[in-house]
């Protein structure tokens, strides 16, 4: 048993290692990542898919890396957009890890993403575990899935800087209590903001892509009472982006595709190996532009 845990612990603080590398580098390039967490079904793909194509709209700069562990369905989707989209097949891993999307970030993403959105694999559990190196940590539940999801998944929820509710306009029909919910989140998490969308309705479209601009503007996110201390500096130069994790198992560049706009609404209130100083993505990451606005 104890050597389990001690086994844990050591693959958890190297993933750490890496995700404050990879947030140092990302940094530096003035990319914000924002990790997407929430439960198979919670509505996270349309809404990123809605984020994706107003940031487009916007002349932002954005791009999109999703997780499953199998099918390329969901960055077909987010392609719809017209942002530079990559799927990633886990082949049966329940989460990504830090130096698995060092690895594949190198060469594709665009130098000029100010929003870089992970949507991670569809489980409340082992990716809550996992920095990616990310500048805000977003958690997401349908109203289908219960008042109690905070309370069941209180790592997940404990560690959000921002919660997403989804599918609000079926909360009437399946009997959703949001003053139950709410009470919930901030007894796991006070002070963590709430939005309430819809991706049916637009209610709440585009605050994700605010609250990332706003950290990509010098704003500070909400610090859970569950996070650790501060992680030290890193210098994004000690950074490799040559080497790819061994869990890396399959990369997949999608096709832009166009869609039409939705209006929008309103809402409630492994180590990174050590190598020369240089970009986190190299020259490869210019063969990707990013898409224009409109």
């Amino acid at each position: 048993m104890c050597r389990t845990a001690d086994l844990r612990r050591a693959v958890l603080a190297h993933n750490d290692d890496s995700a404050r590398a990879l947030r140092a580098a990302l940094a530096a390039r003035r990319t914000v990542a924002v990790n997407l967490l929430s439960s198979p079904g919670s509505g996270k793909t349309a809404l990123l898919e809605g984020e994706l194509t107003l940031a487009r709209q916007r002349g932002v700069p954005v791009a999109a890396l999703t997780a499953d562990l199998a099918t390329e369905n969901d960055a077909r989707r987010l392609a719809r957009s017209g942002a530079p989209v990559q799927q990633v097949l886990t082949d049966g891993l329940c989460h990504l890890e830090a130096v698995m999307l060092r690895g594949y970030l190198a060469g594709w993403l665009p130098q000029d993403t100010q929003v870089l959105f992970v949507e991670n694999v569809g489980n409340l559990v082992c990716p809550a575990a996992y920095d990616l190196g990310e500048s805000l940590r977003v958690t997401l539940a349908s109203v289908t899935e219960g008042e109690d999801k905070p309370l069941k998944y209180p790592t997940a929820f404990g560690l959000a800087q921002l919660v997403l509710v989804t599918k609000v306009d079926i909360a009437e029909a399946v009997d959703f209590d949001e003053d139950v919910f709410l009470a919930n989140v901030a007894q796991v998490n006070p002070g963590v903001e709430v939005v309430f969308t819809s991706a049916r309705s637009g209610l709440g479209a585009g605050v994700l892509l605010e609250r990332a601009l706003a950290v990509r503007a010098g704003g500070q996110a909400h610090r859970p009472v569950m996070a650790a201390a501060p992680p030290a500096s890193v210098d994004a130069g000690d950074l490799a982006v040559d080497g790819v994790s061994d869990h890396v198992h399959h990369r997949h560049e999608v096709p832009h595709e166009h869609s039409p706009v939705p209006e929008p609404g309103h809402h409630h209130d492994h180590d990174p190996d050590r190598g020369p100083t240089r970009d986190l993505l190299g020259a490869g990451a210019h063969e990707h532009p990013a898409v224009d606005g409109p």
